[in-house]
């Protein structure tokens, strides 16, 4: 169906549009860690509350950024499973009772600023559950529908029912419902699926909310050139390298085409040329999605998982993400729609390779992402399956070689393990 725009409400669109504003990212988020936390499996309770009882684990991990998937209200109409998709939302303004109150929400938050974090929300834009309070409240060309009127899903999302985005309208209520949170002082979104709503409603929002909240945080589960400029997304994600990632490590679960240092550095050339040097790629081993439906970072990239982590901390512009229970070395497929919790998170050795991590990224200015970092300089003389380069930045200089292969290889006198790893700091 269409929607058509009085004339007076299509002039101010324009004039919105006209404007656009810069993005300059907030100081806060050049060396900073993302943590994604899987509120449903963080705990056996699974509430906001469990959360903010363990913001001192995740301070002492060094993270900065904590993603919360979605805790809006779940629909029942069609549910998937016990507990139903987070990515099924019934209510946009609402807390699941499943995860708590918006009393605990707002304590969260409050415990969390103390301490030092910033708090994003998992925010679904292209799509509601079939339930959702707007299939009532708002008009019927909210949403796409069939020849027979029927509201549409895309893909096996059963649960779900596609917003119409030539609806105008619809923009501008996503627009409220953000704000709602905003004031409640979540300090950004994670965007699910933003590239499959249309490029031109993110050029309205992004910078509309930003006038009004300049600090905020915006990341794009999309690797659209579009969406990595100026005026659009803090981050978005880095899809094609963790796919060579994976190619690489190669594990037992793999399903990625076998990939080589070579491909490696074709790639971040490639990404080079297409993005400016302020945009910020999310770059991970692991999430909810490739956790829970491709497999856990040992299935998919076996041995190789911690050097290839090595270099999402490392690499230029990425800004690196830790999925819940990698801290701990989380070795199964946490469950979608039923309850599969955490109980254990006694630090152990990958607690410490993860805070080594984050210390590494804190304490150099070389490794921030976008422009303030330094640029790549590859080492010459390495053998194939070595990646090396240097990053320097005010007098701070990080030196990386990686071994990507199962075999033992010496590398400018270093010798690396299969899958070794070697970084090197001098300076400040």
């Amino acid at each position: 169906m269409k929607h058509f725009v009085i004339p007076a409400l299509a002039a101010l669109v324009l004039v919105a549009c006209s404007a656009p504003v810069k993005n300059v990212h907030p100081d806060w988020t050049y060396s900073s860690v993302v943590y994604e936390v899987n509120v449903r499996q963080f705990s056996p309770e699974g509430t906001l509350k469990a959360v903010e009882a363990q913001l001192p684990r995740l301070k002492d991990l060094g993270v900065d950024i904590l993603w919360l998937m979605p805790i809006n209200k779940i629909g029942v109409e069609g549910r998937k499973g016990t507990l139903g998709s987070y990515y099924a939302i019934a209510d946009y303004k609402a807390i699941d009772p499943e995860f708590g109150t918006i009393a605990d929400f707002d304590d969260l938050i409050a415990a969390a600023h103390e301490q030092g974090f910033k708090i994003i929300m998992d925010w679904v834009a292209n799509q509601t559950a079939p339930d959702n309070v707007w299939m009532t409240e708002k008009p019927a060309d909210f949403y796409e529908r069939d020849s027979l009127g029927n509201a549409i899903w895309e893909y096996d999302w059963t649960d779900t029912r596609s917003l119409n985005y030539e609806n105008r309208e619809v923009w501008y209520a996503q627009e409220d419902a953000m704000r709602f949170w905003l004031e409640r002082g979540v300090d950004g979104f994670r965007c699910d699926a933003a590239g499959e709503m249309p490029s031109e409603t993110w050029q309205y929002l992004v910078p509309t909310l930003r006038r009004d909240y300049p600090e905020i945080y915006l990341l794009a589960e999309a690797e659209k050139t579009e969406f990595a400029v100026d005026t659009m997304f803090d981050a978005t994600y880095a899809w094609e390298l963790h796919h060579i990632e994976n190619g690489i490590g190669n594990g037992p679960g793999n399903k990625d085409a076998v990939k080589t240092v070579a491909d490696l550095k074709d790639y971040l050339k490639r990404d080079a040329a297409r993005v400016p040097r302020s945009a910020f790629r999310l770059a991970f081993t692991s999430n909810h999605d490739e956790n829970s439906w491709a497999g856990t970072e040992f299935e998919r990239m076996g041995d190789a998982w911690q050097v290839l982590e090595v270099l999402n901390f490392t690499l230029p512009q990425t800004q690196p993400l830790i999925y819940t229970g990698q801290e701990i070395g989380l070795s199964r497929r946490l469950e979608f729609f039923e309850k599969d919790a955490i109980t254990d998170w006694s630090a152990n050795e990958y607690t410490e390779f993860y805070k080594y991590l984050t210390d590494l990224k804190h304490a150099n200015p070389a490794l921030d992402a976008g422009e303030r970092g330094g640029r790549m300089k590859y080492i010459p003389g390495l053998p194939e399956n070595v990646l090396g380069f240097t990053r320097a930045v005010k007098g701070n200089k990080v030196t990386v070689l990686a071994n990507l292969s199962a075999e033992p290889v010496v590398a400018k006198g270093h010798e690396l393990e299969p899958w070794g790893w070697l970084v090197e700091v001098a300076g400040d």
